[in-house]
């Protein structure tokens, strides 16, 4: 039986190479030789381009491949990989160099590079050279005329070049991609692809691909920072209000056990929480000083004003607490042997109002950068507060009056 099991084994193994040299394997098959020819192809690290100095040439176009024909299926991952960071994002390739496109001054070819990919592939673009991103790729230097170049809107993210080696990476390092181990990296020779999975930095250079052990590499600086909102402008006229059912928000009560009416005033009080928040589409880290100066809205049953220009400090976040005290008085008339309750209603009133605004970051190198934000204020107020007195009810087992 054993026998047989391993004859079988062994047919099956023969026809899957059979399939593989036919050149027409079952689909899932495909993927796997795919994957497979695509991590040896990848893997080869050609010990002659170890460490060495590229030569120096024109700086001018170059013949060469454009994109491996494995790449051409692949989809473009987005352009909002980066988290909280939202103003550090990939743009796709539109003919002209956007305004916030991160580069280098390459001293070596003494030109301005920047900061390019094709799909996961980090690499450089340099108007001299064409619109092409120049990136490494299996011991070869490849041209792509779609691309994305990496952008920094309003040099308003901290980011910086650290130094590294082996593969070794930093925190929060600039990846090429969501969930793939490339990322953004350079030496004194110019821009690459750091791949912590075959220790190296490789660098894309006159077709073909230069690799290093020391490097640096693009990372994300997340110490600690001061943040302030401010030429906050709302949009008054896109106001959406929302106004809840009356809710109970204390009680309280009067028993009469005597055999006369009772004339008692019952004053009930309430402190609530109420928050206002101002969404700037990015959470602020822990710890943070946040800040903002404003009018603030005041939110009430009939409509929204708004009070002078003031600043405050946030709670936490971008989220202001505040805790308002309310108090309502009653008088009661209490027949014998009855007991009556009274409540205290408000009513939770809503308001979404959009906005424009300015935020600044001042970063612990005591710079400070400026950046052009949208949002939705978000606020709750309870109004409409009032005393609600219920019928009395007789005292169970009450004494009788004589």
């Amino acid at each position: 039986m054993k026998l047989f099991v391993l004859v079988v084994v062994s047919l099956l193994q023969l026809g899957l190479s059979c399939a593989q040299d036919a050149g027409s394997p079952p689909g899932s098959l495909q993927d796997i030789v795919r994957k497979s020819s695509l991590r040896q192809k990848v893997s080869l690290l050609n010990p002659v381009l170890e460490g060495k100095v590229p030569p120096l040439s024109s700086n001018g176009p170059i013949q060469g491949p454009k994109n491996p024909p494995e790449f051409e299926d692949q989809q473009k991952p987005a352009p909002f990989m980066f988290g909280d960071n939202v103003n550090l994002q990939w743009l796709s390739w539109n003919g002209s160099l956007p305004t916030a496109a991160m580069g280098i001054y390459n001293g070596y070819t003494e030109r301005t590079d920047y900061i390019c990919k094709y799909n996961c592939e980090a690499g450089f673009y340099t108007p001299s050279k064409g619109p092409y991103c120049q990136y490494p790729y299996g011991e070869r230097e490849y041209k792509a005329p779609e691309f994305e170049i990496l952008a920094n809107r309003d040099n308003f993210e901290f980011v910086e070049w650290k130094e590294d080696s082996y593969g070794s990476v930093p925190k929060h390092s600039v990846r090429t991609c969501s969930g793939v181990g490339i990322y953004v990296g350079k030496n004194k020779y110019g821009l690459g692809k750091v791949v912590p999975q075959f220790k190296a930095f490789f660098l894309p250079w006159e077709g073909d691909e230069y690799w290093y052990k020391s490097y640096q590499v693009l990372a994300i600086n997340r110490d600690a920072y001061t943040q302030h909102i401010s030429h906050v402008k709302y949009g008054i006229d896109e106001v959406e209000m929302f106004h809840y059912p009356p809710e109970t928000m204390r009680l309280s009560g009067v028993t009469n056990n005597e055999c006369q009416t009772v004339v008692k005033t019952v004053t009930i009080s309430k402190t609530s929480e109420v928050e206002s928040t101002w969404n700037i589409g990015r959470t602020t880290m822990l710890g943070i000083t946040a800040g903002i100066t404003a009018k603030i809205p005041l939110i009430g049953s009939a409509g929204v004003e708004f009070s002078g220009e003031k600043t405050l400090q946030f709670n936490r976040g971008t989220t202001m607490v505040e805790a308002l005290s309310h108090s309502v008085s009653v008088e009661l008339k209490v027949p014998p042997n009855h007991s009556c309750s009274v409540r205290m209603e408000g009513r939770k009133i809503t308001a979404d109002i959009p906005f424009t605004a300015r935020l600044s970051r001042t970063y612990r190198n005591g710079e400070t950068q400026w950046t052009s934000i949208s949002g939705v204020y978000d606020g709750i107020q309870i109004g409409e507060i009032r005393a609600v007195v219920d019928r009395c009810e007789p005292v169970v087992d009450a004494k009788p009056c004589p």
